[in-house]
């Protein structure tokens, strides 16, 4: 710096132009460093990238239900079960637990009891819960802390009654578990108590201590085993115990985070789970970065051994019988854009993604046949596509209780035909999904018993089988349909008033515009007036309650792969305005009612099938889903992440993945070469005209220090 004062000012300019470009050239070595966006401590770490859009709102187990969350929570907390990771169709087996419980019968069927033998052993994650001095803490010193981390920490080991404690959670007056009302109606004694902890909850700032307050259907056999009873069979309840609704929760936490002060810093645990699973939470900033690391007391647990054909050659049992997790921490990055988390991925960022629907192109090919693969971009990169079926459906809702489109009445009925075979699903997925998607012809998802596949799927009120494939019925047997309900040309046949119908929506964002004008074409074809109710979603959720929406949009993903838990969405017992159910479509057929009592609780077996063969076909006929579509989930992955596959039923998935440092290294090297041959077209541009500049200042400054005649004649005089 002090040389550069001293310069005069054009050859000061060139000098430290040259000094910037000598220094950056030189930097051409440590070219991985210039657009990385992690940490310089992280190169050659043990880390999984990844990213999230929206912050989890509830990391409770009692609370979470979303996909989001269970992200998350699903890493940290350990049910007694979880599913195989591998095999398919879906398997139960062991995770804290020693065995999968086996059903129990007693008292002529009237209950069921579930006997949960864990292994003895398991260590929670450190935390400060379990020092006894953290549970006293001045509500100034609490203030303090930017993390309960910073406290002391300590663990214990795990017990029958951290798990009969969450079962109790349930029913906290304090907290709203979205399966209360379910469990309620089977775990014995569920009810009662929570009617029982509302008269004890007075004091609201002090900790409610459910130990205190015996649950009727749960008992303690010793320290490492619990019984559940249940009223009457349940079959499905076994599913339920790998969910972390289940899942231990220590009195500890809750005592902990009950502390004054708590909250106002975040500190609950909505925020900061604490369990017995492979990592923990260390960070939560929702707003950039969530990271899970590591648990130090987590036992291991080795990789499958077992898988499902094609599995071998994915490579998919080369780490069998090694102990998890491989990873040591998993890093989230909050990502609002999808073309900047593309880019990173491109770049080796992050090391999987989804493919946005505006990069489609860029990442994947269709053949002439229909079949899907990778670009040569990204084949070229070593780029792995997986895809698979979702257990859900989205599908187009009528409300029963609408005196137009509702009800059972061969007029509505022929209406909502008419509808069915007009919505052109096919079409919607391919503008929107780009192909990503199947068409739902009943109420089941793909994977589930019950579905049929090939000719026996195809839905024939919609659909005919042509071609060794479902073909859209022609819209002239919409509008003859149309007409026999009474709406020759969208018109009511007594008054000629147009037929006008109204679709309730939660607005999502700018996107919604192509999206609604798709579904206004799709009812024009039938000459009906198609009007758009757009709200938000908890306007959209009271319209649900009341009953007061005509047409509605919505979704269901599986909780357990089992077809009672897609086809109780249409039992009138669960219809939402009546029961607060999960029915939105407030659905009641007698015969669809009496067949779903029979199906829900009986072993998969052919009279089952039959069963549902005939509730499908009730469905399709009354159509009160007007058609729907199965997602179809794109995954990519990087060449260095192994032992990725898709799992729609768990989101425990983060201990089997595998990363190959050394690769990602070497590859994000490759891929971020910074390109220098402009900075050296610029600087010798530069002194092309900056040299004779320079030169010519200098004969000018030499010329103007020459002394002239008079001068010289001065000095012989001595003046």
């Amino acid at each position: 710096m002090i040389i550069l004062a001293r310069m005069r000012s054009p050859l000061r300019f060139t000098f430290a132009f040259a000094l910037t470009a000598v220094l950056t050239l030189a930097c051409g070595g440590c070219a991985e460093v210039w657009n990385d966006p992690y940490p310089a401590s992280d190169r050659g770490a043990n880390v999984l990238y990844a990213s999230f859009i929206e912050r989890p709102k509830h990391l409770d187990p009692v609370q979470s239900y979303t996909e989001d969350e269970a992200l998350f929570t699903q890493q940290v907390y350990e049910p007694p079960l979880q599913y195989h990771y591998l095999k398919r169709p879906y398997e139960l087996v062991p995770l804290t637990a020693l065995e999968v419980p086996k059903a129990e019968e007693i008292d002529r069927g009237r209950f069921t009891v579930y006997t949960i033998r864990i292994r003895p052993g398991i260590r929670y994650q450190p935390h400060p819960a379990f020092v006894a001095v953290n549970q006293g803490l001045a509500r100034e010193r609490i203030a303090r802390l930017g993390s309960p981390y910073q406290l002391p920490l300590d663990t214990r080991e795990l017990t029958a009654d951290d798990y009969i404690y969450q079962i109790k959670r349930l029913a906290s007056p304090r907290l709203h578990s979205p399966i209360f009302g379910l469990m309620a109606e089977y775990i014995v004694g569920l009810q009662d108590y929570a009617e029982r902890l509302k008269k004890f909850d007075t004091r609201k700032a002090e900790w409610l201590d459910l130990r205190k307050h015996r649950l009727e259907g749960v008992e303690k056999v010793d320290d490492y085993t619990y019984r559940i009873r249940i009223k009457g069979r349940y079959p499905q309840f076994a599913y339920w115990l790998a969910m972390p609704f289940f899942a231990p929760v220590p009195w500890e936490a809750e005592k902990f985070f009950q502390q004054l002060g708590m909250a106002e810093k975040n500190f609950t645990l909505d925020w900061w789970p604490v369990g017995t699973g492979a990592y923990m939470l260390t960070e939560n900033n929702p707003n950039a970065r969530m990271q899970l690391v590591r648990n130090p007391n987590f036992r291991g647990e080795p990789y499958p051994a077992q898988g499902e054909t094609g599995d071998v050659q994915a490579g998919l049992l080369a780490d069998a019988g090694k102990t998890m997790p491989f990873v040591d921490r998993v890093v989230f990055t909050r990502e609002k854009e999808s073309i900047p988390y593309w880019n990173k991925f491109l770049q080796g960022y992050y090391d999987s993604s989804a493919i946005p629907n505006d990069t489609y192109d860029q990442a994947v090919r269709v053949s002439v046949g229909g079949e899907v693969g990778l670009t040569p971009e990204m084949a070229q990169k070593g780029i792995r596509l997986r895809t698979s079926v979702d257990t859900t459906i989205l599908y187009l809702g009528v409300n029963w209780l609408d005196s137009v489109v509702g009800g059972g009445s061969e007029r509505s009925r022929k209406l909502r035909q008419a509808l069915a075979i007009a919505i052109d699903w096919e079409e919607y997925i391919s503008i929107f999904l780009n192909g990503r998607g199947i068409v739902a012809h009943d109420p089941l998802a793909p994977g589930i018993f019950g579905q049929r596949v090939g000719r026996e799927a195809v839905n024939p009120v919609t659909h005919v089988w042509q071609g060794g494939k479902a073909r859209r019925r022609p819209i002239d047997e919409a509008r003859k349909l149309l007409t026999e309900a009474g709406y020759p040309e969208g018109r009511d046949a007594k008054t000629g008033a147009p037929l006008v119908l109204y679709l309730d929506s939660f607005g999502r964002g700018p996107g919604d515009k192509p999206r609604f004008d798709w579904w206004r074409r799709q009812f024009a074809k039938l000459d009906i007036q198609l009007e758009i109710r757009d709200t938000d979603w908890n306007r959209f959720q009271e319209k649900l309650r009341k009953g007061s929406q005509q047409l509605y949009i919505l979704g269901w993903n599986a909780d357990y792969p089992d077809p009672e838990n897609f086809l109780f969405l249409l039992h009138g017992a669960q219809a939402r305005v009546k029961s607060q159910g999960e029915n939105t479509s407030n659905y009641v057929n007698a015969e669809f009612d009496a067949l779903f009592e029979r199906m829900k609780n009986m072993a998969n077996s052919p009279e089952r099938q039959r069963i549902i063969d005939r509730m499908v076909d009730i469905e399709r006929r009354d159509a009160p889903w007007i058609g729907g579509f199965h997602p179809v989930t794109y995954g990519l992955a990087h060449s260095w992440v192994r032992n990725g596959k898709p799992n729609n039923m768990a989101r425990n998935n983060l201990k089997y993945v595998r990363v190959d440092v050394d690769t990602r290294a070497a590859k994000r090297l490759a891929w971020n070469r910074p390109v220098l041959w402009p900075i050296g077209l610029i600087l010798l541009l530069l002194a092309a005209v900056t040299v004779p500049a320079v030169a010519a200042y200098r004969r000018r400054e030499r010329k103007a220090a020459k002394p002239g005649p008079d001068a010289q004649t001065q000095a012989r005089a001595g003046v």
